[in-house]
């Protein structure tokens, strides 16, 4: 007798991948992590491969031949659409790794892994900003999450971005003034703003590393700077926002729901900015339950799995355990 496998579970991000083999029984079988998934920038088919040699070394790891593979429940970034889901559904289908496949944005992923059923609303923000919910008549809220184009605001590179700018008008006087101007280039060792630019212009400073100065922001507004100060409170709102009109969406504004946030700004915990988000929060839906999500999204694609696979309510609680 082979290894009965019900869940193949896939979080997959930008920068890494995580697989979990799930038992009947809901025991961990078997886990591997791989590289990122890309397919806007490497093509469906060899984003596919990154998540094949995770998912080979995850079946080279059980304690036995492979006996059976039921659902795929893969939870993807760069699935921001509806119509990207089922196209990358497609295509995991056509690879024949289960007998059934759905695929979800990987912002799903994160919401139940912090609920214990489908049930609540996820912000997350890390280098973008999205949010999803859900309740377990299946029914979901949903953003594109696309950038500007889709009205989004927010996330670790729109910080940035935005704090450059304030920074760099308030050195040549186009604006008003902010200590912006001096932290940001003093975090890369350079004495002006113009310095900054032209780093950052002719990748002296790749542009990659723009990420390191969302931190820098965050500092400069605890310590009392009026124009960061005024980006980490606009940030607040846009997470409000999200996750008022989800809320709404799914009929759960008026009803003790879980809001959930996630990702690497939220996740850091900043006083400054999660405080202000549970004050905004419990004006526009007193009812919420707001915590920051530390359960591992992989966690979340294999609950996903047992839903579709109407496990019993033990074996979505053995899984659980051994996430504890």
């Amino acid at each position: 007798m082979g290894v009965n496998v019900s869940v193949v579970a896939v979080d997959a991000g930008n920068s890494k991948t995580d697989v979990a083999l799930i038992g009947e029984d809901g025991t961990v079988l078997s886990t591997a992590r791989g590289g990122g998934f890309q397919p806007p920038y490497v093509g469906v088919e060899a984003a596919l491969d990154v998540l094949a040699g995770a998912l080979d070394e995850a079946f080279a790891a059980l304690p036995g031949p492979v006996g059976s593979v039921g659902h795929i429940s893969a939870c993807l970034a760069n699935a921001d659409l509806p119509v990207e889901e089922a196209e990358l559904a497609e295509a995991l289908e056509a690879r024949g790794w289960g007998t059934s496949v759905q695929v979800r944005n990987d912002t799903f992923a994160i919401l139940r892994a912090g609920v214990d059923e489908p049930r609540g609303v996820a912000v997350v923000c890390g280098a973008g900003i999205n949010c999803v919910g859900m309740v377990p008549d299946g029914r979901t809220a949903r953003f594109p999450a696309i950038g500007r184009i889709s009205g989004d605001w927010g996330g670790g590179a729109g910080l940035a971005e935005e704090a450059l700018w304030f920074a760099a008008r308030a050195e040549d006087g186009r604006g008003e003034p902010t200590v912006l101007a001096r932290a940001l280039p003093g975090h890369f060792g350079l004495d002006s703003m113009y310095a900054l630019i032209e780093a950052l212009h002719r990748g002296t400073i790749p542009l990659t590393r723009r990420h390191e100065l969302t931190p820098v922001l965050f500092a400069t507004a605890v310590a009392g700077d009026p124009v960061a100060g005024a980006l980490v409170e606009r940030l607040a709102q846009e997470v409000v926002a999200m996750a008022s009109v989800a809320l709404t969406r799914l009929g759960l504004l008026e009803e003790e729901a879980p809001v959930l946030l996630g990702g690497s700004v939220l996740a850091a915990r900043h006083p400054q900015l999660n405080d202000r988000i549970a004050e905004l929060l419990a004006a526009r839906a007193p009812k919420a339950v707001v915590r920051v999500v530390s359960e591992p999204p992989v966690l979340g694609a294999a609950l996903l799995g047992l839903d579709v696979t109407g496990a019993a309510p033990e074996v979505h609680r053995q899984l659980r355990a051994q996430y504890a």
